[in-house]
């Protein structure tokens, strides 16, 4: 599943999944965006996720809990997004 890419400018993204998120939706995707209509932030993109599918809208549901990380480093919501950006979707992780 991509977003319509046009002519213009474009900005790709790669989600990945881990743990029960990998399970529902795979190992992730490869997204291109026209760059003028891309999701601006992380939640956004997550926005966009759930509206591709009912197994997106359950896997990333904000119910899940589920953290994000941008290039590796733990992110909010609200951290924008750029071009080759890395997003990853995973379950709060617990150690002992």
């Amino acid at each position: 599943m991509h977003a319509p890419a046009t002519s213009s400018a474009t900005m790709k993204i790669s989600v990945r999944y881990f743990a029960r998120v990998r399970e529902k939706l795979g190992a992730g995707q490869e997204l291109q965006f026209d760059a003028a209509s891309s999701p601006g932030s992380v939640g956004a993109l997550r926005e966009w996720l759930c509206a591709q599918s009912p197994e997106h809208a359950e896997a990333l549901a904000p119910s899940q809990g589920l953290r994000a990380a941008l290039d590796q480093a733990m992110c909010s919501p609200d951290d924008p997004l750029h071009d080759g950006a890395e997003v990853a979707f995973f379950p709060p992780v617990t150690g002992g």
